[in-house]
């Protein structure tokens, strides 16, 4: 199994330093990087608008990352009378290391899906709701909690953007190093991998790659494509990722 992992710079490195240590043979080759949101300003003030009980949800630990920098910036800090929800595991752990609060997440596959199921109508109805992530995404989550009787509001703390690649060059270099393996974990990066190859080496290796996912909507995206081998991971983590490929057999 030799496998490319195309998730952003830290985790693709942190992911295949763990592998290589292991004996497992693995590139990184990050497909998106990360700049300031065209929202992230106005974090400080929306967060400070909120009442006791509402609601935060993060949906990316990019999030954090740039949400410390301008609150820290204004010498702010994340209201404790807020209920804080995370989309997944590596989400809550770097929330819960920046500010020591008790967040909320679901134990299933790091999706709208997932975190939608995890929120009673209870919890929601009446309440003000900030849904905090990157640019552009699927807007099930905010249309869901507005039928649902929630004020909510969109806040885009980063941005994401494909990174530039020679795809006949990258082609050739990565059948050069036999990758039949492949890690992805958006559907963005999914349409971004598909398209970047020459049609060659998309028919000839990259459709014929195995491909791990996190959930079964990129799957079905990935069938749709014209992948046959698709497995899902139950995580995004690199903890959940590096465990899964090391039981996986085939």
């Amino acid at each position: 199994m030799n496998i490319l992992v195309t998730r952003p710079t830290p985790s693709a490195n942190e992911l295949v330093g763990y592998l290589r240590r292991l004996g497992r043979k693995a590139w990184a080759f990050p497909l998106i990087e990360f700049f300031p949101g065209s929202q992230l300003k106005t974090l400080p003030i929306r967060l400070q608008e909120l009442g006791k009980g509402d609601l935060v949800l993060i949906l990316s630990r990019n999030v954090i990352h740039y949400a410390e920098l301008i609150l820290t910036s204004k010498n702010i800090s994340w209201p404790k009378i807020l209920n804080y929800y995370a989309i997944g595991r590596s989400t809550a752990i770097a929330f819960h290391a920046a500010t020591g609060y008790k967040i909320f997440c679901p134990n299933q596959q790091e999706t709208s899906e997932t975190l939608i199921k995890a929120l009673s109508t209870q919890t929601i109805k009446g309440k003000n709701i900030l849904i905090l992530r990157g640019n552009g995404g699927r807007n099930l989550l905010r249309d869901t909690l507005l039928g649902y009787g929630a004020q909510v509001e969109l806040i885009e703390c980063y941005q994401r953007c494909a990174k530039f690649y020679h795809g006949e060059k990258e082609g050739k270099r990565w059948r050069q190093k036999g990758i039949d393996t492949i890690i992805v974990t958006s559907g963005e990066m999914l349409m971004q991998l598909h398209c970047l190859f020459t049609d060659i080496d998309r028919k000839e290796w990259l459709l014929k790659c195995r491909l791990i996912v996190i959930s079964e909507r990129l799957k079905s995206l990935a069938k749709m494509l014209g992948w046959s081998n698709v497995c899902v991971s139950n995580g995004s983590d690199n903890n959940t990722l590096l465990n899964f490929i090391l039981t996986y057999t085939y």
